[in-house]
């Protein structure tokens, strides 16, 4: 479980396939520090395992499922990646609770700054859109932010220059592919909700 505070920015370093799936490597800086194999890290929102660790080198492997769902199949070496480890269980929850499970991608819609705030908008499926409300919950490539104006197949988000600075949203261009994750506690009623129906 995550908290969608990105803690760091790492580098993508390598993609290697394998067959159907690829290794990942990440340089992670000093977040490498103390990461064991096995350790789950939130990759732009992704929950990935760690397979490999050599200083600040972090290797993971993505399957095919999750190359579907994700940004992740379409990124190169090269490219900036949020980094989060899974929440300690002291650990204050200062986000929102982020399974590391992306429901999907979304695409930058529209960029719209504000003074030093930036409005983001980003379009996504209508069942993904559906789980949104105003002022609920939303992971965007591992960040944690508030929906603003949820509508049938889009939403937005407002971006503080602190989120801007230092997560790779403030890299984001119209266009650009995001991670998505609905908050859980959203899925979880409307599953409720539905079965009820099916009763």
């Amino acid at each position: 479980m995550f908290t969608g505070i990105v803690e760091s920015v790492g580098s993508i370093t390598r993609i290697e396939p394998h067959g159907s799936r690829i290794e990942l490597e990440i340089d992670a800086g000093a977040l490498a520090e103390g990461v064991a194999i096995g350790s789950s890290i939130a990759v732009s929102g992704c929950c990935l395992t760690v397979t490999r660790a050599a200083g600040s080198a972090l290797v993971f492997e993505a399957v095919p499922e999750t190359l579907r769902l994700t940004s992740l199949g379409q990124r190169r070496a090269g490219d900036r990646v949020n980094l989060e480890r899974a929440l300690r269980a002291d650990a204050r929850l200062d986000g929102h609770i982020v399974q590391g499970h992306v429901d999907g991608t979304g695409r930058v819609r529209a960029l719209d700054r504000q003074g030093d705030d930036v409005r983001m908008a980003i379009a996504c499926d209508e069942a993904l859109a559906e789980l949104l409300v105003p002022k609920g919950s939303v992971t965007v490539d591992g960040v944690s932010l508030t929906v603003v104006e949820p509508a049938r197949a889009e939403f937005a988000v407002a971006l503080i220059p602190h989120t801007l600075a230092v997560t790779t949203l403030g890299e984001r261009r119209a266009g650009d592919l995001v991670n998505l994750e609905a908050d859980v506690l959203g899925k979880y009623v409307r599953h409720f909700l539905e079965r009820r129906e099916r009763a």
